[in-house]
């Protein structure tokens, strides 16, 4: 079944050859649902936690990167059900689906058919290839979904996957936007050299957000996908 935005965009305009997407937190409301989560598992441990201190901390980290930043901060070496704990929630969500960010499958359908796409994400390409599939836009895409985990030897905050995917479409990393929400995504994202626009259309971007993406050196800031359209036009 797809979660897909009932109230797309009319076509747009763009003076970019191509657009880079994140993807948690920037096309999937992933990040809200996934910190609540482990939030809740270290209250349980102990270590009194919210989807908040979560966010404002570790977003955008993965893998090796994000399981070191969580010890760090319990002071103390994960308990092993933590992964179990954490399988169970990606089953889920990839059983059931999650939903998108407001207006984003509008937006995606709304881009020029000519204009090169992909998707530049630290998930792996199974958690974004069948969450698309839900959200009805898997064929937006093609075969241009990368992970920083599988396509790259350093993932973000490095800019190396954001030129893999710029390479892979055949087009200047500095004709590119690329979109992205999160504090290390933006990092790698403004080090690539592309124009970045800082996404805070999700449901986990909360006050003072802007300002953090801000801070990284993204000078464009959208609050919604209509923001998006009127930055790329």
């Amino acid at each position: 079944m797809s979660l897909a935005d009932p109230s797309p965009l009319t076509a747009l305009t763009t003076r970019f050859e191509a657009i880079l997407f994140d993807f948690d937190g920037v096309l999937l409301e992933s990040e809200y649902a996934g910190n609540r989560q482990i939030a809740q598992y270290l209250t349980s441990i102990g270590h009194p936690t919210t989807p908040e201190e979560l966010m404002a901390n570790f977003m955008g980290l993965a893998g090796q990167d994000f399981l070191g930043a969580i010890e760090k901060w319990i002071g103390r070496t994960i308990p092993e059900d933590f992964h179990a704990a954490r399988a169970e929630e990606d089953r889920r969500a990839l059983e059931d689906g999650l939903p998108a960010v407001a207006g984003a499958i509008g937006f995606v359908c709304a881009l020029p058919p000519a204009l090169s796409r992909a998707i530049a994400s630290s998930s792996t390409t199974k958690w974004i290839a069948s969450h698309l599939d839900h959200l009805g836009i898997r064929d937006a895409f093609g075969d241009h979904i990368y992970s920083g985990r599988e396509h790259v030897e350093r993932g973000k905050p490095a800019p190396d996957l954001y030129l893999h995917a710029a390479a892979a479409l055949g087009v200047d990393i500095r004709n590119t936007v690329i979109l992205e929400d999160s504090p290390v995504g933006v990092t790698g994202a403004v080090a690539s050299g592309a124009h970045v626009i800082g996404l805070c259309a999700g449901s986990h971007c909360g006050i003072g957000h802007a300002d953090r993406l801000r801070a990284l050196g993204v000078t464009d800031i959208a609050h919604d996908f209509a923001d998006v359209a009127r930055l790329i036009a």
